[in-house]
C-alpha cells in the first residue's frame, strides 16, 4: 500500500454540498455579473479552481516538462514489467493530477528534478489534513525531511518505505532513484500499477490498480475521471473538408480566432472585446480582450447571419434542442454543444462551445486559456446541444 487513505471522502462530501448550491445559482461563463458576487454563486465558484474544474482536462493544464515524464515512463514500462499492458500516459496523469496538481507551483529542471520538494502531511495520527494513521519513519528524513515519522513525497506522493522497497526507479539515467524527480517519479508510479504485470486495458484491473494506490473508492473515482479526460484530450484530429454552407462559415469564424484570449464577458458579434469583473472565481476580463464560452459562438455565428442570446443558458434555448440522452452521436458539426452542473435542468448550464465533428469543439474554456479545439469529453457535465444550421 503506497500510503494511508483519509482525505478523499472528506473533499467529495464538500463538493456535494456546493452542487447543491450550484443546482440553485447557475454559474455560466458568459453571465453578465457586476457588482459584488452573491454568496452562493462564489461559494459555487470555489468548485472551478480545484482538481475538479469545469475547464477540461486538456494536455494544457500539464506543464510540458511532467508530461514528458508521463510519457517516458509509458514508453520504459515494458521494459521494467514486460507483462504489463495498457500503461498510457493519461494513467499517470490521472494519477498525478489528484496527487500534486501536476506539480504545480514548483520549478520542474531539465532533468526532471522538482524544486521545492513535495511533501504531504507527516502520518503521526494528529488528525492534521484528516489522517489518523501513525507511521512509523523509515528514511531516517532522506526524502522526506524528517525523522519524526513519514509522509508521502513527490509528485506521486509516494511513501519513502514503498518507494525503497519496490518502486523506485532510475529514469533519467544520473544514478539516483529519486521520488523528487519527475522521470524517476513517474516510472515508478507506473511500476507500482503494473504490478506482476496488470492488463489495464481492463476496466476492472485498471480500477484495481488505482485502489493499490489509494484505497478509496472515491479517490479511484476521480482518477479515471482525470484518465477519460486527457485520453479525450489526444484526440484532437478533425477533418472540416465535407462540411458546406451556413456550418462551414460557423466553424471557419470560430476556428480563425484560435490563440484569442479567454475575458470573462469578452466578445460579442463583431469579434472579440474587453471583457468585465469579474468571474465567479474573482477572475477579471476588465483588462482582457478576447471571449468567453458564450461571446465566441454570438461571434461565429452572427458571420452566419444568426443572432444569439448572450449567456450560454439563454443560447440552451435558440433552434433545436438535442438532448444529452441522445449523446454526442446526435451532434452535427456546427451545433451548440452544452454543460452543466445538473444535466437536464438547462438552468444549470454553465458552458457552451461549437460542435466541429469527431468528438470535438472549438470554445473559449476559463480564464488564463485561449480560444481552441477541445474533446467534448475533456469537460464534464455534458447537457447536449442545440441546432440552428
Amino acid at each position: 500500500m503506497k500510503r494511508p487513505s483519509f482525505s478523499r471522502p472528506r473533499r467529495r462530501a464538500k463538493w456535494a454540498v456546493v452542487l447543491a448550491l450550484v443546482l440553485f445559482t447557475a454559474v455560466c461563463c458568459a453571465a453578465p455579473l457586476t457588482g459584488t458576487l452573491n454568496a452562493l454563486a462564489a461559494l459555487a465558484a470555489t468548485r472551478s479552481t480545484t482538481s475538479n474544474d469545469q475547464g477540461g482536462g486538456t494536455i494544457a493544464d500539464i506543464p510540458p516538462r511532467m508530461l514528458q515524464a508521463y510519457q517516458k515512463a509509458a514508453t520504459l514500462i515494458g521494459h521494467e514489467v514486460p507483462g504489463c499492458r495498457g500503461l498510457d500516459w493519461p494513467v499517470l496523469a490521472g494519477i498525478a493530477k489528484i496527487e500534486s496538481n501536476h506539480a504545480a507551483g514548483h520549478s520542474i529542471a531539465a532533468n526532471g528534478d522538482i524544486t521545492p520538494r513535495i511533501y504531504g502531511v507527516l502520518l503521526n495520527g494528529s488528525g492534521v489534513g484528516g489522517n489518523t494513521s501513525v507511521v512509523a519513519d523509515s528514511d531516517h528524513g532522506r526524502w522526506d525531511g524528517t525523522a519524526q515519522g513519514e509522509r508521502a513525497v513527490g509528485p506521486f506522493q509516494f511513501l519513502p518505505s514503498t518507494w525503497e522497497d519496490s518502486a523506485g526507479r532510475d529514469a533519467n539515467g544520473d544514478g539516483v532513484k529519486n521520488p523528487h524527480n519527475a522521470d524517476d517519479a513517474a516510472l515508478g508510479a507506473a511500476v507500482y500499477l503494473c504490478g506482476n504485470g496488470r492488463d489495464l486495458t481492463d476496466p476492472s484491473q485498471l480500477r484495481s490498480a488505482i485502489l493499490q494506490y489509494n484505497h478509496s473508492g472515491t479517490y479511484a473515482d476521480e482518477v479515471l475521471g482525470w484518465i477519460h479526460q486527457y485520453r479525450a484530450a489526444t484526440k484532437s484530429s478533425v477533418d472540416l473538408s465535407h462540411v458546406t454552407g451556413t456550418a462551414r462559415t460557423v466553424l471557419d469564424a470560430a476556428l480563425s480566432q484560435k490563440g484569442v484570449p479567454y475575458s470573462w464577458g469578452g466578445g460579442d458579434a463583431s469579434g472579440p472585446t474587453t471583457g468585465i469583473c469579474c468571474s465567479p472565481s474573482g477572475k477579471s476580463g476588465a483588462s482582457i480582450k478576447g471571449f468567453d464560452c458564450s461571446g465566441l459562438t454570438v461571434y461565429a455565428y452572427a458571420k452566419a447571419g444568426i443572432s444569439l442570446p448572450r449567456t450560454a443558458s439563454d443560447q440552451a434555448g435558440a433552434g433545436q434542442r438535442i438532448s444529452a440522452e441522445r449523446g454526442q452521436r446526435a451532434l452535427a458539426p456546427g451545433d451548440l454543444v452544452f454543460f452543466a452542473y445538473a444535466p437536464g435542468r438547462d438552468s444549470t448550464i454553465f458552458h457552451v462551445g461549437i460542435y466541429a465533428g469527431n468528438g470535438q469543439m472549438i470554445n473559449a474554456p476559463k480564464p488564463g486559456s485561449s480560444v481552441r479545439m477541445d474533446a467534448v469529453d475533456a469537460m464534464s457535465g455534458f447537457a447536449g446541444g442545440a441546432r440552428l444550421l
